[in-house]
């Protein structure tokens, strides 16, 4: 058999390719000589670095950058084997748990970092950015970025605003000047690899949603929200950018609707780019099962997650799907009118979160294992 195993990391305890080997480990056991094929996936978050990294070769480059808070942090992006294309998370510079959580405040938080990572990118010859999106502490529209990249904003009087862009700060900006924006985004192809659909502004955007996670007070969040209503409008002014309207313009805080208008970046569903980046509907010729998976499957997986994007791709080639999770919630058997043939959880009995963790890499071989059992006496029951 050919089994192709592509799952999602197990986030904070497992990556993508140990998640992949331990189905591996368990499969063997069952089918010693089964060709498993190990395909580390993800959606875009927390990870995506790592998966590409660990599916494609390449290296990981680090950088001093401006944290959320100002504060000068290290921070890391993926610059793959092909030295062309560089994959960064946002997160590693501008994400929330960089900040604790009594010092967290959307109103000051800036994605500057992310910029920062952005040029070092582009300075070390990259042609190809991958940018994930999620798990931001800030909610300035993506300005605190453009700064980094050479955008100036200006205020009423016509000079320049200095300070770190943040949310907090956007209705003081009058004007946008382009000028001075890094030439090499001319030549460097940027791609947003988000998993939510969110507008910039209004009750299902950026502020209303994502805000009070990001320890936005009901005042706050209206502040926040006006202030990138704000910004909208001038970028639509003065660079003829409708970002408002955008679907994903609201992710990671607006910063969305920041790459798009000042990288000139196209949005994209995370788990549909890393798809592509890793050609992983060419391993589907002549497989006869796919093992996919993520830390949790529940009815949300059917929608932008991992598991689904590849059930999706494997339907179309008509090879049967398997998804592992760490955890099972009541609702998971909604995935099952999405594509995913079969599910198990790695943990099979009750159990201490840390005693969970702490074992994942077993626990998520016998249930890979348990899975092959069944698939093999499906096989018997055909026979009859």
């Amino acid at each position: 058999m050919k089994i192709v195993i592509a799952p999602d990391s197990f986030k904070g305890n497992l990556t993508s390719l140990e998640v992949a080997k331990a189905i591996e480990k368990g499969v063997q056991r069952v089918l010693p000589k089964a060709n498993c094929v190990k395909v580390p996936m993800a959606d875009g978050g927390e990870g995506t670095v790592q998966s590409l990294v660990d599916a494609m070769g390449g290296k990981f480059v680090y950088r001093k950058v401006s944290g959320p808070d100002g504060v000068v942090i290290r921070a890391r992006y993926g610059l793959l084997a092909d030295k062309l294309t560089a994959v960064i998370e946002m997160a590693e510079a501008s994400g929330l748990p960089l900040i604790a959580e009594s010092e967290r405040n959307p109103l000051t938080a800036t994605s500057h970092g992310t910029g920062e990572l952005i040029i070092d990118a582009i300075n070390k010859g990259a042609q190809k950015i991958i940018i994930g999106i999620g798990g931001s502490a800030t909610n300035d529209g993506g300005a605190g970025m453009a700064q980094a990249l050479g955008v100036k904003f200006l205020d009423s009087r016509g000079r320049e605003i200095r300070t770190l862009a943040a949310g907090g700060m956007l209705n003081r900006i009058a004007d946008i000047n382009m000028e001075n924006i890094h030439v090499g985004l001319k030549k460097c192809k940027i791609i947003v690899a988000s998993d939510v659909d969110n507008p910039l502004c209004g009750k299902r955007g950026a502020s209303y949603v994502f805000g009070p996670q990001k320890g936005a007070t009901p005042a706050m969040v209206k502040r926040l929200d006006s202030n990138l209503n704000h910004f909208a409008r001038l970028i639509k002014n003065r660079l003829n950018i409708n970002v408002r309207s955008l679907k994903g313009a609201g992710a990671s805080g607006g910063l969305g609707a920041g790459l798009v208008a000042f990288a000139g970046a196209k949005l994209q569903s995370g788990v549909d780019i890393v798809m592509q980046a890793t050609d992983f509907e060419s391993h589907l010729n002549k497989a006869d099962l796919v093992i996919t998976g993520e830390g949790r499957v529940d009815f949300q997986t059917a929608f932008g997650k991992t598991p689904a994007g590849i059930a999706k791709v494997a339907k179309k080639h008509k090879v049967p799907v398997i998804a592992i999770g760490g955890g099972l919630s009541d609702d998971a058997s909604g995935v099952f009118n999405f594509g995913i043939d079969g599910l198990d959880s790695a943990i099979a009995r009750d159990m201490p979160l840390q005693e969970a963790l702490a074992g994942s890499r077993k626990f998520i071989s016998n249930a890979a294992e348990r899975a092959m059992r069944m698939i093999l006496v499906g096989k018997k029951m055909r026979k009859k």
